[in-house]
């Protein structure tokens, strides 16, 4: 009777092994994919628990200008600074104003040819008053034409995104 208790539990021990083992290797695997879809800018960060779009958008909804929230969301870029890469606006759904992205202590930059491409951005969102020169370089450093920088003429509020870290999606 002892010999048949003895082997159920060595069997039982065996078959937990494999299992833990097994899972283990799974989140390795997953941790690769992980790897291996992104490519990283600025601090490490995780592409899980990114809120989608239409949630960052219902977010930046509720702030007013000096309100900030720690975020991290998923969408696709919609420009970025042709001259270093060191802003980029992102695509937030039926919102009147792109958020503008910068990077926190002017730390890193973004390829220049990311239109279009999915992204995962961490760090802080906000509300900003954008000064009348500040929005005029900006549609400079976008390539936009003449008449568009001329025709700026109001500060505006828009909502602004400080990163300290991005996920590419490749």
């Amino acid at each position: 009777m002892r010999y048949n208790i003895l082997i159920v539990i060595i069997f039982f021990g065996i078959a937990s092994c494999k299992d833990a083992d097994s899972s283990r290797e799974e989140v390795f695997t997953e941790v690769q994919k992980t790897q291996e879809t992104f490519k990283s800018f600025g601090e490490k960060i995780a592409p899980e628990n990114a809120l989608s779009d239409e949630e960052m958008k219902l977010k930046f909804e509720t702030l007013e200008p000096g309100d900030t929230i720690s975020a991290k969301f998923r969408t696709t870029v919609n420009s970025v600074c042709k001259m270093k890469g060191c802003w980029m606006t992102l695509n937030l759904p039926d919102f009147e104003e792109d958020p503008m992205v910068k990077f926190k202590d002017y730390g890193f930059f973004v390829p220049k040819d990311i239109e279009s491409k999915e992204v995962i951005v961490q760090g802080i969102a906000f509300i900003e008053e954008t000064s009348i020169e500040d929005q005029k370089h900006f549609a400079e450093d976008a390539g936009k034409s003449s008449e568009e920088i001329e025709s700026i003429t109001q500060t505006k509020k828009t909502p602004g995104f400080l990163a300290n870290g991005v996920l590419l999606k490749q």
